[in-house]
């Protein structure tokens, strides 16, 4: 087997296992979390801006469609991040392996450093491309709220959103340049808090407009849009990279399984909610950012700014394992201000390129999301566990495996 060629190069030395620790700076020293501490930690690690763009592609896909491929998805996602717990827990179990703590640790004990280099650079494109949907949110929920006002989109030859959008750019290098991104971590909280709490506005501001309007809605869009939502809902199910972290600090492991499943549960259940009443409130009016449809006025402004700061907070929080991984392989891992500016100018570039919030989601779901979620866990343990399990078990890996290279290809073909 692959690994057990690998066994005594990753035994030979503590830094043979990867330095790298993905999202890991947020939690703080290794300490043992309550079964209700692990549930919150879940949320914040899996809950972030893709919600924003789900109403919209209710609407495109239909809502008892959009709402099956939802579960879907989070099904198949939940049964991934076992298999990915699973296969680090039989990595771990054999003589001479170091601590694995990220998923990357995975990749290089599987499959060596060919292994490590495809999770790094599937970890880097699902960052960056995570910031980058934060960028394009902020500066066009800024350029909504001001043009409202104004009425003039264009000033000085440039669209307001792109001014929007450098605007931030200043600010987002001095906050990554931070070295340690523990000083963050109260501003990360507040800002899940605030992301929670304008979500809650943003259902009731949509349950009010249904019960006034009751736009014509449709319940199946077609096939032909079924990869594009596929790749919203496994972009809205962010979060793979802490699983591993998150079951290493969890008190009780042996019921880390049923505490990841009711999470998924929980966040499944006010994902759907959230995206079939923003679909039932504006119909075929729905917006690719669902906040650009509750229009104005002082509770509205304030839920998109809460939004905005959430997001402009949230920024160098999920670039963090980006720097790891470069910082790790350029600068042996030593921080490095020239790697981040430099990341950061690349993102806020890629951002001002891409037209459209829910059509990005879409890309970075269906391409970098697929394969971190669903193709890496299920060969991973497909490789470790082919002399152990039954076929029905290897059977449902290859089938994972096939089902997210195509669901890839078809959803950037259809891009």
């Amino acid at each position: 087997m692959v690994f057990e060629r690998k066994k005594n190069e990753a035994g030979s030395s503590s830094q043979s296992i990867p330095i790298a620790r993905e999202d890991t700076p947020l939690l703080g020293q290794a300490q043992q979390s309550s079964q209700f501490k692990t549930l919150a930690n879940i949320f914040i690690a899996i809950i972030g801006s893709g919600v924003l763009g789900l109403p919209y592609s209710f609407m495109r896909s239909g809502w008892v469609f959009g709402i099956l491929t939802l579960f879907s998805v989070a099904f198949l996602t939940y049964y991934c991040m076992l298999l990915l717990v699973y296969t680090r827990r039989k990595l771990e179990s054999l003589n001479g392996y170091s601590k694995i703590n990220s998923f990357g640790d995975v990749g290089f004990s599987v499959c060596g450093s060919f292994g490590r280099f495809s999770v790094d650079l599937m970890i880097i494109l699902s960052q960056a491309g995570f910031c980058v949907s934060y960028l394009i949110f902020v500066s066009n929920t800024l350029a909504h709220l001001i043009n409202a006002s104004s009425g003039s989109e264009i000033l000085l030859g440039m669209s307001r959103k792109k001014w929007y959008l450098w605007g931030c750019l200043p600010f987002q290098l001095g906050l990554n340049s931070i070295p340690t991104l523990t000083h963050l971590a109260p501003l990360s909280i507040f800002a899940d808090i605030v992301q929670l709490g304008a979500m809650g506005v943003v259902l009731g501001k949509d349950a009010i407009v249904y019960a006034q309007n009751k736009p014509p809605v449709q319940a199946f869009g077609g096939w032909s849009v079924f990869f594009y939502c596929v790749g919203v809902c496994t972009y809205a199910f962010e979060g793979i990279g802490m699983i591993l972290p998150l079951e290493s600090e969890a008190k009780d492991k042996k019921n880390f399984g049923k505490t990841l499943g009711l999470s998924m549960g929980i966040i499944s259940l006010l994902y759907a909610t959230f995206g079939a009443l923003g679909y039932f409130a504006f119909g075929d009016e729905t917006k690719d950012i669902i906040t650009t449809n509750i229009g104005s006025g002082l509770l509205s402004t304030l839920v998109q700014l809460g939004l905005c700061i959430n997001l402009f907070f949230t920024f160098p929080l999920m670039m963090n394992p980006v720097y790891e991984v470069l910082e790790r392989r350029f600068t042996e891992g030593r921080y490095s201000l020239w790697v981040r500016w430099l990341m950061v100018l690349g993102v806020a570039l890629l951002a001002l390129l891409v037209p459209n919030f829910a059509d990005f989601l879409s890309l970075v779901g269906s391409s970098v999301c697929i394969a971190l979620g669903f193709v890496f866990p299920a060969l991973f343990h497909l490789i470790v566990f082919k002399d152990e399990v039954n076929w029905a078990i290897l059977g449902l890996d290859g089938a994972i495996i096939v089902i997210g290279i195509v669901l890839g290809v078809s959803v950037i073909n259809t891009q």
